[in-house]
């Protein structure tokens, strides 16, 4: 096909831009090497800047992980002088991976003095940001303070955004505080890692200072703010949060995330009615209902959390006929409240429901769900065959059967629950303790004596109970 082409009369931009794009497809790096040198020589390659970015990309979606051993001689082809194409690379491996590739691009740009502007510095923090490097970043920290890009507002948010998602919420704070011009998005950043962090006293100062700082609270700080809220269970706060979200937020009701999180706000306070106002309220603009799963989910959820299952399947019933499709969390939380209300068919139902009818994969969570299911409604023997048949079934899963064993009187499949479980963990004091208890209701001293011994041979403890209070609750200037 190469031999076809006539370089010299015919060839332009579009048409070595289709063959790099069959190249691409095909996987044919020795076409595209073939290419390269043909535009080498006849001197195409050093005019045009895009030609150059378009063969590393294909350079890159033909190669394998030896690719850098390819793009370090290509680099050195291009002219030094000028950023665009490297700041294309850059930017086209911090979106499309690998994100190792953006770094050895930077790093090259950096030791051949090859201009770095905000545009290679954004798009890189980000590649590091996703590769969980910060010994990376660090280093981009020190080049970016002495290069004096901290300046730049978008940089300082960059950094902020790499800081915060690695979890060094002191450093990106400490960035925060230092950056000499600040935007909304740097502060919302920030306040995320707050966030991530369980750090939620902080997370609400710095929303306090926002207007201080002349920047603009929107959806995500409001988001933000009330996840704080749900951590401290501050509910004059939250309400404040959400007569702010009243004010300024015109079209609350696109904005399903903001609705779910007031819902969980009021659930965490323990106002069960003020979550269903909202929910009610939730996802109506313009005539049309919009609440989705994320909604109906967080609802429900609210309900089982506070125990009322009855309203968990009522309204689980009420998302199905709206033609709400649920999600592994709904149904989740729907065979739990089945469990608690001792339904044990419907539960079995909605369980076979989930994989048959909307093709979703069961989780650990949901077999456990299925066996307390079981368990709760004293039917162990259907309950010893499902944990038998599961392919990853857990200690606690065993652990539950032993546990319903024991309270039910069923001591012959009790001690099979009690082999299985220590098959899987023989060194789990739990589920020694829950041994000792079942041979202690059935007056089996002897076996309670040849377990502790067995318990000091392998230097197992019953752990030590304990519980603290966190003090750290309490919001500075909340009166």
């Amino acid at each position: 096909m190469l031999t076809q082409m006539k370089f010299h009369d015919a060839l332009n931009f579009h048409s070595i831009t289709q063959f790099l794009q069959h190249c691409s497809q095909t996987k044919n790096l020795k076409a595209v090497q073939e290419l390269h040198a043909h535009v080498v020589r006849s001197g195409l390659f050093f005019i045009s800047p895009n030609l150059q970015t378009k063969i590393v990309l294909t350079y890159t979606e033909c190669i394998n992980g030896d690719g850098l051993k390819i793009l370090t001689p290509f680099f050195k082809c291009l002219s030094l002088r000028n950023p665009l194409p490297f700041n294309s690379i850059i930017s086209h491996f911090s979106q499309n991976g690998p994100h190792s590739f953006a770094l050895h691009t930077f790093s090259f740009m950096h030791y051949n003095s090859v201009y770095i502007d905000s545009y290679a510095l954004c798009s890189s923090l980000k590649s590091a940001s996703c590769l969980e490097n910060v010994s990376f970043g660090k280093l981009m920290h020190a080049y970016v303070e002495k290069s004096g890009w901290l300046a730049s507002v978008f940089v300082g948010s960059a950094l902020v955004d790499l800081y915060t998602k690695l979890l060094c919420v002191h450093d990106a704070a400490m960035l925060f505080d230092e950056m000499p011009v600040k935007n909304t998005k740097c502060a919302n950043a920030l306040i995320s890692g707050y966030a991530e962090a369980k750090m939620w006293v902080q997370g609400i100062e710095l929303v306090r200072r926002m207007p201080l700082l002349n920047l603009t609270v929107d959806n995500f700080t409001f988001s933000a703010a009330l996840r704080a809220c749900s951590g401290l269970c501050a509910l004059e706060l939250g309400k404040q949060v959400h007569a702010n979200v009243i004010r300024r937020i015109f079209d609350i009701g696109a904005d399903v995330y903001l609705q779910s999180l007031l819902i969980e706000m009021y659930r965490k306070c323990g106002l069960v009615d003020s979550a269903k106002k909202i929910f009610d309220m939730a996802g109506y603009g313009g005539g049309e209902t919009k609440r989705d799963v994320v909604l109906w989910t967080s609802m429900l959820g609210v309900y089982g959390r506070t125990g009322n299952y009855p309203e968990v399947i009522r309204l689980f019933k009420d998302m199905l006929t709206e033609g709400i499709t649920p999600d592994e969390v709904a149904f989740l939380t729907v065979i739990s409240a089945c469990g608690h209300t001792g339904q044990v068919d419907l539960g079995m139902e909605y369980f076979e429901c989930m994989t048959r009818y909307y093709g979703l994969v069961p989780s650990q969570e949901h077999y456990s769900c299925l066996v307390d299911l079981l368990c709760r409604a004293g039917e162990l023997e259907r309950a010893f065959k499902l944990v038998s048949e599961i392919p990853y079934c857990t200690i606690s899963m065993w652990g539950a059967l032993l546990s319903a064993c024991n309270e039910c009187g069923n001591l012959s499949l009790g001690k099979m629950a009690a082999k299985r479980a220590l098959e899987l963990e023989p060194d789990n004091d739990g589920v020694c303790v829950l041994i000792s208890n079942m041979y202690a209701k059935n007056g089996m001293w002897a076996e309670i004596e040849e377990l502790r011994e067995l318990m000091k041979r392998r230097g197992l403890k019953k752990e030590i109970g304990w519980s603290c209070i966190d003090g750290t609750s309490s919001i500075r200037g909340d009166r």
